[in-house]
């Protein structure tokens, strides 16, 4: 995966209301939140959750996180924190601190650290298997391995380049009849005594998963390390089997994809390591699914306000216009400037606003999603986003006309961009993912699950956070100077699960949620078509 990078989700219209306040109604209280952490060898970004008050720190492998130091936390304006930076502390357990101003919320930091671990010997099955908690590596062999010749060609028990080994590995060469005892030592006090394991196994080649797709099937697959590997396939009830290319190797395991399929249709495939195969497994392919209203074709209005499927259409796509209307201004409609090529009357046009109400004004940026606008809740948008779908398309295309204006209008600065200013340019973005969002936990409904509240960063959408099985994010940062197609490719997690839902969310300011980008930013999009 790559590095874990957090997504704000689109903008959507917050209106101002005005009131007269006495002076003896208290001050409302002001949720104190951390806006930010820093420390010593991060991996990735503080992972902040508002609504549970806590904060998840990962580090780098070779940090020792019993004396992890923290450098910086950033806290609401205003605010202060209990503690004494820069900070050494063991983020093994939760360190809990108060965030306070006249009243104090408690909050915790706790670390997490993965390390990665491998034993490799030559003429193995497979991978092995690692159990990190008992201390306890495993590599399997043919039958008719030589245990008394071993060769060790890679071992790695603990963090990278700050571990020692009681004895060299390659030393290591007689498993007959017996384990094998190493001591790793790291971070100058951590004593670890690992088992090594051979243990002969009869499967000479097997199949791990076969993932069928739409139009296409993963195959992985684990065989002896250094055989010949290769997978076969062919329609079922055909005789003759087609090879698979493009295998990729590593060690003992092996994997491919079959490209190009019929949907709906049931495949053989085996895998060959050597003169060894598996037995034949049998899948059939999935169904594509299309967007609806993918052209965009499709409007309507009701009582001044547009929305973007037919009068008494199940909805799909939404839009920040149920906002917007309290301020009498529409940020999505349609236009007749289409696409080269297309054979549909509209597009969708997407208009970054400054929306005011009783002389008072708030900006609100142009956008489209899967998903219904939920409300306002004070000065916030509520976007319930998803619709269901089990679709696993490997892209998605379309067009785009882009608009990049300055930015004119600052609310606050982007946790995403603290380096953003007025002045700079606005960016546009749109969005992909499919996942397994649950409306129990993310306080939705079974056709659109995931509630958003464009203030509390907590519930934004994460490309690759929980529950996202594939995603793909395009960013835009300049003007197309007219259409211009684009293939915005999805990253998968994982080839197995199935998804239940599916979002896409446009926008032509992609921080709007902070009440900033600029009035001059317009995105249109046009005939969006999923890739499978």
């Amino acid at each position: 995966m790559k590095r874990y990078i957090k997504y704000l989700t689109m903008a959507l219209l917050s209106v101002v209301s005005f009131s007269c306040i006495e002076n003896d109604i208290p001050y409302p209280i002001i949720k104190l939140e951390i806006l930010g952490v820093e420390a010593e060898g991060l991996k990735s970004p503080a992972k902040i959750d508002v609504q549970s008050k806590s904060v998840v720190l990962e580090f780098e492998e070779i940090v020792d996180i019993r004396n992890a130091v923290i450098t910086d936390i950033s806290v609401t304006e205003g605010a202060t924190t209990s503690l004494e930076l820069p900070l050494c502390v063991d983020l093994r357990i939760p360190l809990y601190f108060d965030v306070s101003m006249n009243y104090s919320w408690e909050w915790s930091i706790m670390g997490k650290q993965t390390i990665e671990r491998y034993f490799k010997i030559d003429g193995q099955i497979g991978e092995s298997t690692i159990d990190a908690e008992h201390h306890i590596a495993t590599a399997y062999v043919p039958m008719d391995f030589d245990l008394t010749k071993v060769n060790i060609t890679d071992l790695k028990l603990g963090p990278k380049d700050i571990t020692t080994y009681s004895a060299d590995p390659k030393t290591l060469t007689n498993f007959e009849n017996t384990a094998r005892y190493i001591t790793v030592r790291y971070h100058n006090d951590i004593s670890e005594d690992w088992t090594l394991r051979i243990i002969p196994t009869d499967v000479e080649v097997s199949f791990k998963s076969v993932d069928a797709w739409a139009k296409r099937i993963w195959l992985y697959a684990e065989g002896r390390s250094g055989a010949a590997f290769s997978f076969k396939y062919r329609k079922a009830g055909d005789e003759e089997w087609n090879s698979v290319e493009n295998i990729e190797v590593e060690g003992g395991s092996f994997s491919a994809c079959i490209e190009g399929l019929d949907t709906l249709t049931e495949y053989e495939v085996i895998a060959y390591s050597n003169d060894s195969f598996t037995p034949v497994v049998k899948v059939t392919t999935e169904d594509v699914w299309a967007l609806p209203n993918s052209g965009f074709e499709e409007w309507s209005t009701n009582d001044g306000i547009v929305y973007p499927y037919l009068s008494g259409a199940e909805p799909f796509w939404g839009s920040g216009n149920d906002g917007a209307a309290m301020a009498s201004t529409t940020l999505t409609e349609s236009t007749t400037d289409t696409r080269p090529g297309s054979t549909g009357e509209y597009a969708a046009s997407l208009q970054s606003k400054k929306a005011a109400v009783m002389g008072l004004g708030k900006f609100a940026a142009g956008n489209i999603f899967l998903g219904e606008f939920g409300g306002l809740v004070g000065l916030d948008g509520l976007v319930n986003f998803g619709r269901p779908s089990t679709a696993r398309p490997v892209a998605l295309r379309g067009w785009i006309k882009y608009n990049c204006g300055v930015i004119d209008e600052f609310g606050k600065t982007p946790t995403a961009r603290p380096d953003l200013k007025k002045g700079d340019m606005d960016e546009g973005q749109i969005m992909i993912a499919v996942g397994n969002w649950t409306a129990e936990e993310y306080g939705g409904s079974e056709s659109c699950p995931v509630v958003v509240n464009t203030k509390d960063e907590s519930t934004f959408l994460d490309p690759k956070g929980k529950n996202v099985i594939g995603s793909g994010v395009m960013i835009l940062k300049e003007s197309t100077n007219g259409w211009k197609e684009f293939t915005l490719p999805l990253e998968y997690a994982t080839t197995s699960e199935i998804p239940t839902h599916i979002i896409i969310v446009c926008t032509g300011s992609r921080f709007g949620d902070y009440f900033t980008g600029s009035t001059e930013s317009l995105l249109l999009v046009d005939d969006f078509e999923l890739i499978y």
